[in-house]
């Protein structure tokens, strides 16, 4: 008999798992900032305009972690494409998206898509990132957050923030190779070979993500 936990099914459960740990080791103080800085953070993107379907989607040409360039021009040439904005190989909850993406890789290239994912890091980091999780889709280095600025889902850590993730070792000024404490907050947008957008999903709460399924179901239509 195989007494083994059971995987999670979804990105949700995953995710769900993962923030109960989190929470569950979680000082009061920590909680409380944090609270704060999720608080903050819904307001301002609840006033701010976002990409919704219909609109055209953003050109980029972005680094990949191979030393590529990728361009969403090209991608598109190959099929409708699956942009999947991420914080950074440190963080767990994106970890755990990109592992999701890359189990239903194969179903995604059968059905002519394309997978994109961007994130602040450097190039050298978007590597780290590709080679821990195992990935084998294009993973890009939007350093400085220019790209994630013109889709609208780019924002700054204020100081109660910043001072928490130096504690945490998240030194992201350093480390994304911009001098910034700026982030994407977790958007994942499917475009169609015509460029415009077909499904925007922004989530101004980084435990929370769109199934892979989800974002699959809608760049073929099912």
């Amino acid at each position: 008999m195989n007494d083994a936990p059971a995987l999670p099914a979804t990105l949700a459960e995953a995710l769900d798992a993962r923030r109960a740990q989190f929470m569950a080791n979680a000082s009061d103080e920590v909680k409380a900032i944090m609270a704060r800085a999720d608080a903050a953070l819904a307001a301002d993107f609840a006033a701010r305009p976002v990409l919704k379907p219909g609109d055209a989607a953003p050109g980029f040409a972005l680094p990949s972690a191979t030393g590529e360039t990728v361009t969403l021009a090209g991608e598109l040439a190959k099929g409708p494409v699956i942009l999947t904005f991420y914080r950074g190989g440190w963080c767990p909850y994106c970890n755990l998206e990109l592992r999701a993406y890359q189990r239903i890789l194969p179903e995604i290239e059968a059905a002519g898509v394309r997978l994109v994912a961007i994130s602040p890091q450097t190039p050298d980091g978007s590597l780290s990132t590709a080679e821990k999780n195992a990935l084998s889709f294009a993973v890009l280095s939007d350093v400085g957050s220019k790209v994630a600025l013109q889709y609208g889902v780019a924002f700054d850590l204020g100081e109660e923030l910043q001072g928490l993730y130096l504690k945490f070792g998240h030194n992201l000024p350093v480390d994304d190779g911009a001098g910034e404490w700026t982030l994407p907050v977790p958007a994942t947008f499917v475009i169609g070979r015509d460029g415009r957008v077909r499904l925007a999903h922004v989530e101004t709460d980084y435990r929370f993500r769109l199934e892979p399924a989800e974002a699959l179901k809608a760049a073929t239509g099912a």
